[in-house]
């Protein structure tokens, strides 16, 4: 990968590994330059039963066609393939999952390269190590770890950084699949075994982390191009524009500040950088700082079984109930804890209800600026409890209330639509992030293992 200049292009061709592209935008990647393709193959943003039970949210087919498409290009290009996050959340069933699909592909396409597996699941047992040694500390607005937390996750994973990626590239690999990576990673790898200047590379790969998102078409890719100056954001396709807006407005998205983000190695600085625009389709950025910490962390995520959850969908048009919602909601949980209690000698403090309201403050609730009466709304109940069985029989009690509830003096009794027959829907177990702290480490690969192989098909 070393090259006497210190520059490179980066092909970007979706925001994740099993949501599709246009072929053709990769092979424009390719023709204009691009000197390695990187795809995320994961996220926490649909949540933490994902990294609880170890499976992806992409359906095997999905992963398989793009895996198909990038593989294939970049072995005809001899070009650099990176997947990082494999399976959704990173676990090392993930980066087997991704691994079995890419040989599947390489046999059937008689294809050989090295290939480098970055494993970056944890043990409980060395976690409570660290965490006795005072090197365990959250985030806000979490407090102190316990052992019991930790003892309590299914799968924890640490988020490694782009250290051991490029370690990889520089022993040969040429596909890299990746455990749990921050989004950034893949791409900043790259730029350093360029020896570009960190600035200019971890602000390119946060802007092109998410392919097109950074265009005016989100489910464009990007050719990226990175020097120790700035970076150049195009568009893979020619019906899309990288903006100045576009481009600067990616800093907003998953950050909570618009100007700096914190990396393991670092935190990067915006505040002083410039957009752009070269033409129609391209933009420059330029100006962009990192600055080194004092001590490299690792953010940890873990996963818990919490229970086990029953919902039921109701629709409700009747303009009365409608009218009064607030008022509905609180006589259903109050009717149904009577209920729960006399029928299945069941206690509040041994389940947990919700009731959603879209339609009506469902998505921001008492934040909700603008209240009116709807004329219709949908109704999910939600029941988690230790059992599936609980849960089921809980939502059961509540089905004649979710049907037929009345408000108090109502003269006639109100007819709701349940969306399913059984109303009742079990969603087995269910799980809650319970993690967000960081582990100091002496080296970036401490928690990660890579292991090498070779394909071979020809």
């Amino acid at each position: 990968m070393t090259t006497p200049h210190k520059r490179i292009r980066v092909l970007v061709p979706a925001g994740m590994l099993g949501g599709g592209f246009p072929p053709e935008t990769v092979a424009y990647g390719i023709d204009n330059g691009a000197e390695a393709i990187v795809v995320d193959g994961g996220s926490t943003d649909s949540g933490p039963y994902y990294l609880g039970t170890a499976t992806a949210k992409t359906s095997a087919a999905a992963v398989r066609r793009d895996l198909e498409i990038l593989l294939t290009a970049a072995r005809a290009a001899d070009i650099p393939l990176i997947v990082s996050s494999c399976g959704t959340s990173g676990t090392d069933a993930g980066v087997d999952w991704v691994a079995d699909l890419v040989t599947s592909i390489a046999r059937e396409r008689r294809l050989s390269f090295r290939l480098a597996r970055i494993y970056s699941e944890q043990t409980i047992d060395a976690l409570v190590s660290a965490l006795n040694a005072g090197r365990v500390n959250p985030l806000a607005p979490l407090g102190p770890l316990s052992a019991d937390i930790l003892g309590s996750c299914e799968h924890v994973v640490g988020v490694l950084g782009s250290e051991p990626i490029a370690d990889a590239i520089r022993a040969g690999a040429q596909v890299v699949l990746t455990g749990r990576a921050t989004d950034t990673a893949p791409l900043a790898a790259l730029a350093a075994l360029r020896d570009i200047e960190p600035g200019p590379a971890w602000h390119a790969a946060k802007t092109a982390e998410c392919g097109g998102h950074c265009t005016t078409d989100p489910l464009a890719g990007v050719l990226i191009e990175v020097d120790d100056k700035g970076f150049t954001v195009e568009s893979l396709d020619p019906g899309s524009s990288a903006t100045p807006t576009s481009v600067a407005a990616h800093m907003i998205y998953e950050n909570a500040d618009p100007f700096r983000m914190r990396e393991p190695s670092g935190t990067l600085d915006t505040s002083g950088a410039t957009y752009r625009a070269l033409d129609d389709r391209r933009v420059r950025v330029e100006g962009s700082a990192f600055e080194p910490a004092a001590q490299y962390t690792i953010k940890l995520e873990g996963s818990a079984r919490t229970g086990y959850e029953t919902i039921s969908l109701v629709g409700i048009r009747d303009p009365h109930i409608l009218s009064d919602m607030d008022t509905w909601v609180a006589r259903l949980e109050s009717v149904l804890a009577d209920r729960v209690k006399s029928l299945l000698d069941l206690e509040p403090g041994d389940y947990d209800i919700a009731v959603i309201r879209y339609g009506d403050n469902g998505i921001l609730g008492d934040l909700e600026p603008e209240r009116g009466t709807p004329r219709e709304i949908g109704v999910l109940f939600k029941v988690r409890a230790s059992t599936q069985e609980v849960a089921t029989g809980i939502a059961k009690v509540a089905n004649p209330l979710l049907l037929h509830l009345p408000l108090p003096g109502m003269d006639h009794l109100p007819s709701f639509a349940f969306v399913t027959s059984p109303a009742e829907i079990e969603r087995g177990a269910v799980y809650e992030f319970v993690l967000h702290h960081s582990v100091d480490v002496t080296t970036p690969d401490e928690l990660f293992r890579t292991k090498h192989s070779e394909v071979s098909h020809d």
